[in-house]
């Protein structure tokens, strides 16, 4: 079989799609190694690197010119004999030719629809188009979650057959034991709190940090946060400063995948209070690293978090700070909770869901 993907985020997205993307065919390439996966993209770049060196997947450089993504890369698919193209990020070329290709699109999420005070009105027609288009045009739906399912059947329309929840996994990095040498390496490098509670996630009002930070304020319970900072880290941040908690709240940058492993790890509780996800990867690191686990109890978060991790109201920070306190005070509570989400998270290892997406991919052939 021949295995066509778009390869853009698989090169140039750092987390989320790009994540995504390079463990998808990480651990096709591991599992079934018979078939050859082909990323098409205009450019390569150093990313997934590891992932083009073996010796079933290969780079394939698209025809160049303006919207050649769109107009240009499903035909230079087929005319490289693949038998399925698989886009990957909600997205499928708009132009192919005669020869027969099987299409597959996954969609992460409608969060643009549900939540439209997050995006500009241009972004939101503009995705909406491009859903649309892919979902009519697929021979089937990857969608990542079951909350993701009900959004793709509400929003556009599409009719349940023609979608399979395939979950997605985390990198392999968080399933690794790390030598004593690093991990004392990490912490030394980032001056980790011997004890304190972690956050990681895009800094933006839809993961809703400010409602930890409220959580905790008056208490002496130490916050990490890894993240990328947006506008609404500027609210924040004036919290943080009014209320004299600068020495509480750590953000750490230039984490790399390996040293986030160890800073799960080493957290006492993992705390992630977002208001709407398309899954939730954190949760899955953070339950693959035996870390006790705080998230909300709505949209997918239940079905990345089992029923051992703990469950807040996001908009609540009273709630929030209970909760934490809870959790924070009692360590025997933490343990059995993160070695039975442990054995819980074991649902999102790389050989299942590889055998999930080659099943998908028999199947429409």
């Amino acid at each position: 079989m021949k295995i066509a993907f778009d390869a853009k985020r698989f090169f140039h997205n750092t987390s989320g799609l790009g994540n995504y993307s390079r463990d998808l065919v990480r651990i096709l390439s591991q599992y079934y190694p018979e078939n050859e996966y082909l990323l098409l993209n205009k450019n390569s770049s150093e990313r997934g690197k590891e992932i083009l060196e073996r010796p079933d997947v290969r780079f394939v450089e698209t025809s160049k010119g303006n919207l050649s993504r769109q107009l240009k890369m499903g035909k230079d698919a087929q005319k490289e004999g693949a038998d399925i193209f698989h886009g990957l990020s909600g997205e499928l070329p708009l132009k192919w030719g005669k020869e027969p290709i099987k299409k597959i699109v996954t969609i992460h999420d409608l969060i643009f629809m549900r939540y439209p005070q997050y995006y500009s009105f241009f972004d939101r027609k503009i995705h909406l188009w491009k859903f649309k288009k892919a979902a009519a045009s697929a021979d089937k739906i990857i969608a990542i979650s079951e909350q993701t399912k009900r959004d793709i059947i509400t929003y556009l329309k599409v009719p349940e057959t023609k979608i399979e929840v395939i979950y997605q996994g985390c990198h392999k990095a968080f399933k690794e034991q790390q030598s004593d040498e690093y991990i004392q390496t990490v912490k030394d490098k980032f001056n980790l709190p011997e004890r304190y509670i972690l956050n990681v996630g895009t800094i933006e009002e839809r993961k809703n940090l400010l409602s930890i930070v409220k959580g905790i304020n008056g208490s002496e319970i130490p916050l990490v946060v890894v993240g990328r900072k947006t506008n609404y880290y500027k609210k924040v941040e004036a919290f943080i400063r009014k209320n004299k908690m600068d020495k509480q709240v750590i953000f750490l940058e230039g984490v790399s995948m390996d040293e986030l492993a160890v800073i799960y790890k080493l957290a006492d509780i993992f705390v992630y209070p977002s208001f709407f996800e398309g899954f939730g990867i954190p949760i899955i690191e953070a339950l693959f690293s035996r870390t006790a686990t705080i998230t909300s109890n709505t949209s997918c978060l239940p079905e990345a978090g089992g029923e051992d991790s703990v469950y807040i109201n996001p908009g609540n920070d009273q709630d929030i700070g209970a909760k934490i306190k809870f959790l924070w005070e009692n360590e025997s509570e933490r343990k059995r909770r993160a070695e039975k989400s442990f054995r819980f998270v074991q649902r999102f290892n790389d050989e299942p869901i590889a055998a999930q997406l080659m099943d998908l991919y028999k199947k429409i052939l």
